[in-house]
């Protein structure tokens, strides 16, 4: 997959793109990602690319032309271009796994109050929040949305069976998980998970993910058809 993100802090993600599972699939060429500078595209000796909104209020707003301008030169005609946006689409494992089947995203990092909305209207396919919150910009949503759909590209984790049972799928949390050794400071680990009895394993697996999700996060098991 190929990735573009336009930021104004483009070296936010330079550990990011360089460490981990992230870093692998870099190494690996499963994941292609190009980081852009906005003031790359600004015009004046200041590289502005920000300015007092329109009636007022607080905060600057990323201005239309260098974002026109970034926009049109970086995308492709299968260029899927993504506003991370507090008021965007919630992010959930299977927006990602959609995303995750496009040859191509742009993803565009606000700053300040945002961006001017005729870019919204007029070059943006998709909004994307990952969370109800306000972050300081864009860019660190970018960084979560990548490692989340990173996820769901074929031969990114090597043991595909790691996403058939985690946190959030089927609407549940994921349940316990325990190493050596089996007692530690007197705390054992359920017996069941001692038996090799797979079948009774994965029934208190599915026991402990339907209890925490009730105690944590009910309204996931509201919103379960």
């Amino acid at each position: 997959m190929k990735i573009d993100v336009l930021t104004l802090f483009p070296q936010m993600l330079d550990g990011f793109l360089s460490e981990s599972m992230i870093g692998r699939g870099v190494k690996n060429e499963i994941l292609d990602v190009d980081v852009h500078n906005l003031r790359d595209w600004s015009k004046g000796k200041h590289n502005q690319v920000d300015d007092r909104p329109f009636g007022g209020g607080a905060g600057m707003v990323l201005m239309p032309e260098p974002l026109f301008d970034a926009i049109e030169e970086i995308q492709t005609p299968d260029t899927h271009r993504i506003y991370l946006a507090p008021d965007g689409d919630p992010l959930t494992p299977e927006l990602a796994r959609g995303l995750a089947k496009k040859k191509r995203l742009l993803l565009v990092s606000g700053h300040y109050e945002g961006i001017d909305d005729r870019v919204r209207e007029n070059l943006i396919d998709q909004e994307v929040s990952i969370g109800d919150y306000v972050l300081t910009n864009g860019t660190l949503a970018a960084a979560v949305l990548i490692d989340c759909l990173s996820r769901f590209l074929p031969g990114f984790l090597g043991e595909e069976k790691s996403l058939t049972n985690e946190s959030f799928q089927d609407n549940l949390l994921d349940f316990p998980q325990f190493t050596r050794p089996a007692v530690f400071r007197n705390m054992p680990i359920p017996e069941v998970l001692l038996s090799g009895n797979h079948a009774e394993i994965d029934k208190w697996r599915q026991r402990e993910r339907l209890e925490r999700t009730r105690k944590r996060r009910p309204d996931l098991l509201e919103d379960s058809p």
